[in-house]
């Protein structure tokens, strides 16, 4: 059993870090007291499965984790948990800038016991030196954006399979109203339609008849190519960006046949770059065909 202290400065982008370990499947807690850490690890939520990795945040107002902090690790490893700290640090002018672009009030503002900001910062640095010099990991995120602070906290604590984005490839109907999540959408209403041929009306875009149909000619490889030449630049500007999952939307009229033609050849041509890509149709209820998700 896993449980991963994410602590430090205010403002240095605790949250975030958690939602990034929320991502790769910790279990997450925010601000959590630390006389409630033993009792959340032998509770059994989630069925029991997310107490294999767990994250908690703890912030400069949980004082008896500050000060205590060596001997709630004992105590949790005599049980079995491996204990480590996430130390989430930040220069006192990016820290003065990020609270004036929230417009948010330092928690020992809030409590009194700082007059101003900076005497907040100065106040915080100080009591949690101890803290910081115990921590397993010390992450300064002074310069980091958001996504860049996303891409440090997959390398160091997703698995290698989660490193990657998530792909998806759904083939849908225009008729049916168009892709609301997709990120990029491809519409394929130009290319031969095999609805016309009676003896392709009932199949589907994974049928080799389909898509020797659509792909006729010159125009289906050459619009092949040049999508798989967008995707081939795209895809990893987007996994940059530090987005988690991408949507790629083909559209025909109903979604059953250029569409998933398509998607399905273009995931077999990616399939070595990137392996795992899901191909969905997404209106395959609406057409009455059973269509196989690959």
């Amino acid at each position: 059993m896993e449980l991963l202290i994410v602590t430090g400065m205010s403002g240095a982008g605790k949250t975030q870090a958690l939602r990034t370990l929320e991502d790769v499947g910790y279990y997450c807690v925010d601000n959590l007291p630390p006389h409630l850490l033993a009792y959340l690890l032998d509770s059994d939520y989630d069925g029991g499965i997310a107490r294999e990795k767990t994250a908690v945040t703890v912030d400069i107002r949980s004082h008896l984790l500050i000060n205590r902090v060596d001997v709630i690790r004992s105590g949790l490893a005599e049980r079995g948990v491996t204990t480590r700290i996430l130390f989430l640090d930040a220069g006192d002018e990016t820290i003065r800038r990020r609270y004036k672009e929230t417009r948010r009030l330092h928690p020992l503002v809030q409590q009194g016991k700082a007059a101003s900001l900076a005497e907040a910062i100065s106040l915080e640095r100080e009591e949690l030196a101890p803290l910081k010099k115990m921590a397993e990991v010390v992450l300064d995120t002074s310069g980091l954006q958001t996504k860049d602070l996303r891409h440090c906290i997959l390398k160091l604590f997703a698995p290698a399979e989660l490193e990657t984005m998530h792909i998806e490839f759904v083939a849908f109907g225009f008729k049916y109203g168009i892709l609301a999540d997709a990120d990029l959408v491809f519409d394929l209403r130009c290319l031969p339609n095999p609805y016309y041929d009676e003896k392709l009306r009932l199949l589907t875009g994974d049928d080799p008849a389909v898509r020797d149909y659509v792909m006729q000619g010159e125009d289906g490889p050459l619009m092949k190519e040049k999508i798989l030449d967008l995707l081939r630049v795209s895809i990893p500007l987007y996994r940059k960006e530090g987005k988690s999952r991408l949507v790629v939307g083909f559209g025909c009229t109903g979604g059953q046949h250029r569409s998933l033609a398509m998607a399905g050849l273009l995931q077999e041509a990616l399939e070595k770059e990137y392996p795992g890509i899901q191909l969905i149709c997404r209106d395959k209820d609406e057409n009455r065909y059973e269509v196989s998700r690959r």
